[in-house]
């Protein structure tokens, strides 16, 4: 009977370990700006970085007492090393591109699997368009946000909730 006790209490003694405790995870963000200006006058990119930034720098806190900016130069914001892909743009002279868009399908495709193979997870997709509006309206673009996870190091932090 002592030996059931023994067993159980280190099943659950190891089961609360267990389900304390969280993986550390990494992220990276692969955008895609896609220019859907007509006559292909737009730049189309996949940008991409491994510079980190703590964001706390650039960071004010906003209450109903306190309503300060940050009064951050933006020149100490911006990064200047990151991978810039060239992708075709949507249209050209003769309207939508359609070979363009399958090239930009087959880059895209090369990243995401390189991604994959060093281990990354993608966790979530999302997208949005500022369309082009007519004669009046120039500007165009879509823009894709590729969010990729992956388990930081072995390391496992407590789960602080």
């Amino acid at each position: 009977m002592n030996k059931l006790i023994v067993i159980a209490l280190f099943v659950c003694f190891f089961s609360s370990v267990a389900s304390a405790q969280k993986p550390v995870y990494e992220v990276k963000i692969i955008t895609s700006v896609e220019s859907i200006v007509p006559n292909g006058v737009g730049r189309s990119r996949m940008i991409s970085t491994d510079v980190n930034i703590d964001h706390k720098q650039y960071t004010t806190k906003q209450t109903a007492e306190k309503g300060d900016r940050n009064k951050s130069d933006r020149k100490d914001i911006r990064i200047k090393e990151y991978d810039e892909t060239k992708l075709l743009n949507f249209f050209n002279v003769g309207g939508i591109r359609f070979q363009n868009i399958a090239s930009n399908d087959a880059l895209l495709t090369s990243k995401i699997n390189e991604m994959l193979a060093q281990g990354w997870e993608l966790a979530f997709v999302n997208t949005g368009v500022e369309s082009y509006g007519g004669d009046d309206d120039s500007n165009g673009i879509y823009i894709t946000r590729y969010l990729f996870k992956r388990i930081k190091s072995e390391r496992i932090i407590a789960n602080e909730q």
